[in-house]
């Protein structure tokens, strides 16, 4: 796997009633006792996956696209990558995936987290992944390639529909099979 190949990574996401992190809760260890291990193995996460997602800049856009070689649509590109990095799936709909994790305000965005605009007239129908100071990365509408563009320019400022985190935790092999 593309982070760690020792490690086993999962998402925790942050919905009520997730049985997935209902079960991540069960089998993890005391917060206080791995914070800063968590920490730094997110850190490390999120960079590569970062570093993959950066990789992708210049594949052309292409409605209801999800691989390198024939083209991505904005959910399918975020899809990819938290697939290929985490072996995750995540939804191949901005809305859906805007339903999953925390809700996190613009003052709170750490690289990693997924982005929302409105783009079609609609909240939540335009997802990129953040990539710090103030940019995100996305695929870009008909005509375009993976992009990393600021997210204050005047037109993604007018449609910022909000933001999300999905937490990742890798945990060590073993710890899952106990």
């Amino acid at each position: 796997m593309g982070l760690n190949n020792k490690l086993i990574i999962g998402f925790l996401l942050l919905s009520a009633g997730s049985a997935v992190a209902e079960e991540a809760i069960q089998i993890a260890p005391a917060p206080e006792a791995v914070s800063s291990t968590l920490e730094t193995r997110h850190s490390s996460g999120v960079s590569d996956m970062l570093g993959y997602a950066r990789n992708l800049i210049g594949i052309n856009y292409k409605y209801g696209g999800n691989n390198p070689s024939t083209g991505f649509d904005c959910s399918g590109y975020v899809s990819h990558v938290f697939r290929q990095m985490a072996g995750f799936s995540l939804p191949h709909n901005a809305l859906a995936m805007s339903r999953l994790g925390k809700k996190i305000s613009p003052d709170e965005l750490k690289p990693g987290d997924l982005v929302f605009f409105n783009t079609l007239k609609r909240s939540f129908s335009h997802v990129g992944i953040y990539v710090g100071n103030d940019r995100f990365i996305h695929a870009p509408s008909s005509g375009g390639g993976v992009e990393v563009v600021s997210m204050q320019d005047k037109y993604w400022v007018q449609r910022f529909n909000g933001a999300r985190r999905l937490l990742i935790l890798q945990l060590p092999a073993g710890l899952l099979n106990e």
